[in-house]
């Protein structure tokens, strides 16, 4: 068991993606959540997951998208200004009229994971959601990918080079396969020490009341 001058610990898995704007609301909350435990170490993981795995590499027009997917962009509309309340109310921007291009968001989550070498992940999965959900940049374009990694100090140039290849394509897509195998099929989902799960993007008291169970069930497990 931890001695009582070290913070509780819990790990947690984020299962998103970067053009889902519950997500991008989730990834908010979840943060709040974590400021109100200020005694629990968590790590957080961005796990990838395609909302739209159907859409080619360089991405549609997003006119298209959403006729294809809700029928028409008017249908669409009511579900963003609901979507677009809910983010104003935690301080986020969410312009859907700014979006021009639905992307395929592999070449995003390959960034993400590329994060995690000396980068921060949460900074740049966060810099590519206010790029495409704030600013509707087109994420399908490598050169917006580029900027938002030296944004988030990678190395452009090592970035460019690996955009360019294949690396790590196989990686990305077998993990976001793995996700709906388990049967994950809405996001955000989050799992707490790889037992309890949350999906949806819950509210922070709820979320912190999470990380409070599974720490305290490592506690036990450890002690």
């Amino acid at each position: 068991m931890p001695a009582s001058n070290e913070p509780a610990r819990v790990h947690i898995d984020v299962v998103s993606d970067v053009v889902c704007p519950w997500c991008y609301i989730g990834k908010h909350r979840l943060e709040r959540a974590l400021t109100l435990m200020p005694d629990t170490a968590a790590e957080v993981e961005y796990r990838p997951y395609f909302l739209n795995p159907w859409i080619p590499r360089e991405g549609i027009d997003r006119k298209t998208y959403l006729e294809t997917k809700f029928g028409s962009v008017a249908r669409y509309d009511a579900i963003a200004e609901r979507v677009g309340a809910v983010a104003a109310a935690e301080g986020l921007t969410y312009a859907p009229k700014k979006m021009t291009r639905q992307p395929n968001t592999i070449d995003c989550h390959r960034l993400i994971l590329w994060a995690r070498n000396g980068a921060d992940p949460a900074r740049v999965k966060q810099r590519l959601m206010d790029l495409y959900f704030a600013e509707g940049a087109d994420l399908s374009d490598r050169e917006v990918l580029v900027q938002a990694a030296k944004d988030c100090d990678m190395d452009g140039d090592l970035v460019r080079r690996l955009l360019a290849a294949e690396d790590d394509v196989a990686r990305v897509t077998s993990e976001a396969d793995a996700a709906k195998d388990a049967g994950i099929d809405g996001v955000p989902t989050f799992i707490f020490d790889s037992s309890l799960l949350l999906t949806g993007a819950q509210p922070p008291e709820q979320l912190a009341n999470a990380i409070t169970h599974a720490a305290s069930s490592r506690s036990r497990q450890t002690a």
